[in-house]
């Protein structure tokens, strides 16, 4: 091999190397599923667990959505999935929703799955065709969670009682 060569191999291995280091700097991976699931999402071979995110549906659908975030934490092990983190997002909203008060926990761990959501989702927009949901977009689902955080006078207003659940 010759020293040019040698000198183009060696500069591709620490260009790819740095734009590794760059990658993780940026997307911040918790976990080495996150890692391997973000690598496979870049070259466009990251798919979801099919079954694991039909049982999650079937768990949102009964109301059991600690359950239900448990099947998509399964069928999106490394969070690059718009569709399941929108579910994931709206899970929070539905299980934090009350006609008293809103869980302010919740709602916040929901608004951090909606920004994932959003953030993941071509051109940042996504919608949702399921006819069983109240909200269908991000954004919308992104706009109750963070109308929940907010305290305002209308907070106090009794007709509150009579508000529904999206």
């Amino acid at each position: 091999m010759d020293e040019t060569t040698a000198r183009a191999l060696g500069l591709g291995a620490t260009v790819t190397y740095a734009a590794l280091i760059g990658w993780l700097y940026v997307r911040q991976p918790q976990t080495i599923t996150q890692v391997t699931g973000g690598l496979s999402a870049v070259v466009g071979a990251y798919r979801i667990d099919d079954r694991a995110f039909a049982d999650g549906l079937r768990s949102f659908n009964a109301d059991r959505f600690a359950e239900a975030r448990l099947a998509f934490d399964r069928a999106d092990p490394a969070v690059r999935d718009a569709r399941t983190q929108f579910y994931v997002a709206y899970s929070y909203y539905r299980q934090g929703w009350g006609r008293m008060y809103h869980d302010d926990r919740l709602y916040r761990e929901g608004l951090a799955a909606i920004d994932r959501a959003i953030a993941l989702a071509p051109s940042g927009r996504l919608v949702v065709d399921d006819p069983t949901l109240g909200m269908h977009s991000a954004d919308e689902v992104k706009v109750e969670l963070e109308a929940g955080l907010r305290r305002e006078p209308s907070d106090l207003n009794p007709m509150r009682l009579f508000g529904t659940r999206k």
